[in-house]
């Protein structure tokens, strides 16, 4: 439930209001708006809960929270929440742009692409140093190496890193290089991995899993927020269904849906969500006109010998024009870039 301070309400006021709440068994949130302060009472709900706390001095109302997330629902949070990392801000007025190669293939060649994507606009490197591949015979990427790579591409570019966590025991090794922790479509239910990433209080970037509710979705968010870190991104990057012209389904309604529920900011990956590269700068300009706060691309070099998901990438050419479209589309629907 929200507990709903007056807009007068004193701090020894809202204190005690938490204190009180502790003692129902439930778990206080503060929640300071530009207005009014709100408090969140989460944990299980037991009869006359709201009863006991409505006569609390400086209490306007006690409300119930519908949805069965509670932390990452717009119930809870009418304010947008803006996940920031370094150079890269994202759910503000400016949309941002996260671009990268699928895997981290060397030094030299993740250097050089960052080097051309700050250049071009980027706010967000993305690199896979640790790969999860449907088949094991496939590169699995460089690991700890690879983060190092990509350390050394922040050094020289300042662009946030946004990389891909695969386990719970790797989560304080990739914290240690990079700026935003990515948990994939694959592990988007892997509860024990969604805690680990909430414990180590850096930004996380959840990608919807290929088979999931929207509910599944945020309640995966759920676990994150639990554990006391607000700073999550859900991304969309595409569903499995019968159709067979793209890789998977990339369903943009899920923007506008996600913007109504939650407060947590939107991202859209439409390399993954088609699969196809000529396919990737339409779906990108529709997602910012749907909503979308930022997207994530895979860019490289030379895409046709990239060692991983090159039929999805775009070339450092294709990603500037690009942006020249986006920001014509982010300012159509008064956003920027």
């Amino acid at each position: 439930m929200i507990v709903v301070m007056k807009s007068d309400a004193t701090p020894a006021q809202i204190d005690h209001m938490s204190r009180h709440i502790a003692s129902l068994g439930l778990s206080p949130q503060v929640i300071h708006g530009s207005h009014q302060t709100v408090i969140a009472a989460i944990g299980e709900e037991s009869p006359g809960m709201a009863e006991a706390l409505e006569p609390g001095e400086g209490v306007e109302k006690v409300l119930p929270i519908m949805a069965p997330y509670k932390r990452a629902s717009s119930e809870l949070k009418h304010e947008r929440t803006v996940v920031k990392a370094r150079g890269l801000e994202v759910g503000g007025v400016r949309i941002a742009m996260i671009a990268g190669p699928c895997s981290v293939e060397s030094e030299d060649q993740i250097v050089t692409l960052a080097r051309r994507l700050k250049a071009l606009g980027a706010t967000g490197l993305r690199g896979g140093a640790f790969k999860p591949r449907t088949s094991p015979y496939s590169f699995q990427g460089h690991k700890e190496q690879g983060l190092k790579m990509l350390a050394t591409a922040r050094a020289e570019t300042g662009l946030a890193i946004v990389t891909e966590v695969m386990a719970p025991e790797h989560v304080p090794m990739v914290a240690e290089y990079a700026d935003v922790l990515q948990i994939g479509a694959r592990n988007m239910q892997n509860y024990q991995l969604l805690q680990a990433v909430g414990d180590s209080g850096k930004p996380a970037l959840l990608k919807r899993g290929m088979s999931a509710t929207m509910d599944e979705f945020l309640l995966a968010a759920e676990y994150i927020l639990d554990r006391g870190n607000p700073n999550v991104m859900l991304c969309e990057r595409g569903i499995r269904t019968f159709e067979d012209h793209t890789r998977f389904t990339l369903p943009l309604a899920t923007i506008p849906f996600l913007n109504e529920k939650s407060h947590l900011p939107v991202v859209v990956d439409p390399s993954h969500g088609t699969g196809k590269s000529r396919l990737v700068p339409a779906m990108a300009k529709a997602a910012i006109a749907a909503g979308a706060d930022a997207l994530i691309l895979e860019v490289h070099e030379d895409p046709e010998h990239a060692v991983s998901d090159g039929s999805q990438t775009i070339t450092p050419a294709v990603f500037k024009q690009l942006m020249d479209d986006c920001r014509r589309v982010a300012i159509a629907v008064d956003r920027a870039m």
